[in-house]
């Protein structure tokens, strides 16, 4: 038995969160948001913490400065019950930060990386993939250095019988240079949103970039869409539609891709099967549109129960 079922790779940053904002920023002019919220960011994070919080063992393997969003980061870790031994603090650089501008469904950001743009795999204390049975990554695009090393670091978890899922995320330089028929072999869950893997795969719809795609997987793709469900993808090209679990009063929707990943990847760690999976997945990141923040909704395994049965009217043993 591995002490660890999950360990998150990736960037770590702390999110200010604005709601309720009266209008797009305009140069040369103030605009008012109506909440503001300071909490812990970065889609990585968020993986891990609501993994941790439907009572996945997890760990985390980023970098941060040496400063006191830093801080705030390994405390919201720790306090969500994922353990951040393999953090790396850097007095090189800060740690990044995101300005999250919400409108409704959709949202505007605004990023300085900072350390999380600095890591590379030599940094990754390698001990780590001895001690988990799954690695999970995301927001590669954000992440110069992981980005070089994704290959090696793939091809080790690999030689150590790591499985591994995979998120890029959006590109924000929109270059999409992703080598996705030598990566994706290597890598067992593949976790992108529709408008990702169109733009990854330079198609000009789902069908085509599924079809694309499906011939370079490792396992099995799960297409992200939001309010229309998931796409469950196997290597043969079969397809699996589930519709999503609505939420009438979404909060908002920071984090609900991720949280998708985490329900998806607690199944997958069980060895339940992909279209379990995938329930599961659906349902948690429609939990995560309940409250604000992208771990709002996350205080708690009872907690994530209670609002799966009373806002959604699905009961799950967690």
């Amino acid at each position: 038995m591995k002490p660890y079922d999950v360990i998150a790779i990736g960037e770590l940053n702390v999110d200010l969160l604005l709601n309720r904002i009266d209008g797009f920023p305009e140069i040369g002019k103030e605009k008012f948001a109506g909440d503001m919220l300071l909490t812990l960011g970065s889609s990585t994070a968020i993986f891990a913490a609501n993994s941790a919080a439907l009572g996945v063992r997890t760990g985390f393997a980023g970098m941060i400065g040496r400063d006191m969003f830093g801080e705030l980061v390994k405390r919201s870790l720790r306090e969500k019950g994922v353990d951040t031994r393999f953090v790396i603090e850097s007095d090189a650089c800060a740690t990044g930060a995101t300005i999250v501008m919400n409108y409704g469904e959709d949202r505007a950001n605004l990023t300085y990386q900072g350390a999380m743009d600095r890591m590379r795999f030599g940094d990754i204390d390698k001990e780590l993939f001895t001690l988990t049975r799954h690695v999970h990554l995301s927001s590669i695009f954000m992440q110069s250095g992981l980005m070089e090393d994704l290959g090696e670091l793939l091809r080790h978890a690999r030689s150590q019988g790591v499985t591994v899922s995979l998120d890029t995320q959006w590109d924000p330089a929109e270059t999409w240079n992703f080598d996705y028929r030598t990566l994706l072999p290597l890598v067992d869950v593949f976790l992108p949103n529709e408008k990702e893997l169109m733009a990854l795969t330079r198609r000009a719809t789902v069908d085509e970039a599924i079809r694309e795609v499906a011939p370079c997987l490792g396992n099995a793709a799960v297409v992200k869409c939001g309010s229309r469900g998931s796409l469950l993808v196997r290597r043969d090209g079969s397809v699996h539609a589930l519709d999503a679990c609505l939420n009438r009063h979404v909060v908002d929707a920071i984090g609900a891709g991720d949280s998708f990943n985490a329900g998806f990847v607690r199944c997958f760690v069980q060895g339940r099967p992909l279209e379990e999976c995938q329930r599961l997945g659906n349902l948690i990141g429609a939990v995560s549109t309940t409250a604000a923040g992208g771990t709002g909704a996350f205080a708690n395994r009872e907690a994530v129960v209670r609002t799966a049965r009373e806002v959604f009217g699905q009961e799950i043993d967690l």
